[in-house]
Order: structure tokens, then sequence, then C-alpha cells
């Protein structure tokens, strides 16, 4: 909380709202237990202790916070004006970072208790706000790759062939919750021409000897995220798809390689963007290479064009860079990888090998 107040000052805010949500957890590990239109807003200011203004009946909950020792709690009751116990701790006049998912009633009625005070979305103003993480979080991420690794050791063992994507899906489902995982997210099948497109949900079409299967999953461990893919074929594969595949290993690992402290974010997509241009697949790699990961599974920074964000050792996120023949097939491979000192470190540790599964 008190990085994030100094990050405040430093762009020029005068603190911080932050409503339920990723930002909530991150700064303060609360997690409001259900959904409610009473505000909650935890407010940053530089120099002052920061303050979680809390409904009554929820401030047990948030006592029990972890971060609920280095804050105050003011909490409010039904039928007081929540807006005029938050309006004393703001400035009339200043600026506020919000975080982006705050109900538009809430900050709606601060504006008009202090008509004078501004407001910027932390994707606008610190968008950099949690792509830092520190060694306990680290190991949290690390943990929960090595579990997402576990499940594709065991997916491998699985029968595909004759069986539909939902079925495969809820193996890989079951087996992130086997391994350690408290919420899953997604878990993509995209099996021959499913494969195709990069979000495909896992649908009723019977997974066929001679496809391409690609596999996407991840969730939350211990609050923080996974996310990992792999393309395996189901029986041998022609010449065509393993020369895609070899080209999406390629260019992952180049992506891979690109990654060391002070780097653009946006080389790490050229670098794995121009193995699959050279190879003449480039109008088919149709996403961005990468995205960042923390309390939730795609956050700052990512990996794109056009973002000149350095790379700041403790950044998370993955390279993903894929290849997608409408009608056809697609192939993606995906690990997390965070900055280093000197370079950085794969989170996922399997195979990128083309796998064959029966």
């Amino acid at each position: 909380m008190d990085r994030a107040a100094r990050a405040a000052a430093d762009a020029g805010l005068a603190g911080l709202l932050i409503a339920p949500g990723p930002d909530l957890v991150h700064l303060t590990g609360y997690r409001p237990t259900a959904t409610t239109e009473r505000l909650t807003l935890l407010v940053l200011t530089p120099g002052q202790e920061p303050v979680l203004v809390v409904p009554t009946l929820e401030a047990p909950d948030a006592e029990r916070a972890v971060g609920a020792p280095a804050l105050t709690l003011r909490d409010w009751t039904d039928g007081k004006d929540p807006y005029a116990a938050t309006a004393p701790l703001l400035q009339g006049r200043g600026r506020y970072g919000v975080s982006d998912n705050a109900w538009a009633m809430h900050l709606l009625a601060l504006q008009q208790a202090l008509p004078h005070t501004t407001y910027a979305s932390l994707t606008e103003a610190l968008p950099m706000l949690r792509a830092v993480k520190d060694a306990p979080e680290l190991e949290r991420l690390a943990a929960a790759g090595a579990a997402a690794d576990a499940t594709y050791g065991e997916i491998l063992k699985v029968r595909f062939s004759g069986r539909g994507e939902t079925e495969v899906a809820a193996d890989l489902a079951g087996l992130l919750l086997e391994f350690g995982h408290s919420q899953v997210d997604f878990t993509v099948v995209g099996s021959g021409p499913n494969g195709a497109d990069p979000h495909h949900e896992a649908g009723d079409r019977t997974i066929e000897r001679g496809d391409m299967v690609v596999l996407d999953f991840g969730g939350l461990m211990h609050g923080y995220g996974s996310d990992t893919s792999r393309t395996v074929h189901v029986g041998e594969p022609t010449a065509e798809e393993q020369r895609v595949h070899d080209i999406v290993r390629e260019a992952q690992d180049a992506g891979c390689r690109a990654v060391r402290p002070g780097v653009p974010c946006q080389d790490v997509d050229r670098a794995a963007r121009t193995v699959i241009a050279e190879a003449g697949y480039g109008e088919r790699f149709i996403h961005r290479t990468g995205h960042g990961i923390g309390v939730t599974t795609h956050e700052p920074p990512y990996m794109i064009e056009g973002e000149e964000q350095p790379l700041v050792p403790g950044m998370c996120f993955s390279v993903e860079p894929g290849i997608y023949l409408p009608g056809r097939f697609g192939v993606r491979i995906e690990d997390i990888v965070t900055v280093t000192e000197d370079g950085g470190r794969r989170l996922n540790g399997t195979a990128r090998e083309l796998a064959v599964v029966e």
C-alpha cells in the first residue's frame, strides 16, 4: 500500500481509490465475500495511513484480511450516507486514480459530494501498479505454474480420440483442482479446425484421430494465476503439421530469449513474430505475444507492438505465439516467464515438442 501511494504521488495523483476486485486483493488481501451495492473503498493518500471504508456488517471480514493491521477501518451503517463518511478523506480539488472495476454509482456520488475532484482509471494512470511481483508473489506464481505443469503431464495419459472436447476440458479442470488450484478460469480444448480459433470454448465436437488439439488452461492457486498452452496431436502428425508446430516452438523460444531487464515489451512480441513472419505465416499469428499475470490471469504488462514499457525484474507474463489456419488447425505454445536480474526464467517446464496422444 505504501508503494502504491508513492507511485500515485509520482504520477501526479492526490491518491488512489480502490474498490473490491483484483487491486484490493493485491494491496490488502481483502476479498469481500459477496458482490454488494454497499460502498467499500480503500483510500490511499501519500504520507497518510491507508483507510478502508466498509459497511459495518462486513467489517468483521475486513478485520481478518492480511493487510488489516496496516490500515484504519472506517465503517458505515445502513441508513447513513457512505459518501459523507468518505469525502473528508479526499482533497476537495484532488485528482485520484480509481480502480477500473469501481461502480459508476459510487464514483458519481463522490463527484457530487466533491464536485471539484477529478478521476482517472488505474489502467490509464498506473498501468504497472501490480506488474512487478515481490518474492512471495513469485513463489505463488511458480507454485501455480508447477501445478499446471503437473496437469499437462497427466492429461497426456488420457484418451483423446473418440471423446468430446468438453470431456477433455473436464479432465483438465479436475486435474487443476486436484493439484491445488482453488479456481479454474479456462480450459480451452480446440481440436482440428476449432484449434484455429485462439479462444475456442470447448464444444461438442468429437476429437478424431489425425487432429491437432490446442490445450490452453489455467486458474488461481493461493490467489495467483497459472496459464499454459501446449498443442498435441492424435496419432502421428503430417509433415506440414510438424513443420508448423516447429515454427511456433522456435518463435516461442525466440520470445523467451528476448526477455531481459530494460528491453521494451514490444521487443518480445517482435522476436516471436519475426520467426513466424519469416516462415511465411505472419498473417496467421493474430494476437499479441503475451499478457501479464498475477492475481488475475490477464493484466499489464502486454507483449505487443507499440508497448514501450521496459521490462523490470519481477514482472511476470506469458509468451504465447501461435499460428492459426482457418478450417484446418491451430498451434499455440505458452509459458509464463518472469524477468530476472540478467534475463528471464520460465515458470513452466513441460516439454514443448509436439506430443502424440491416443
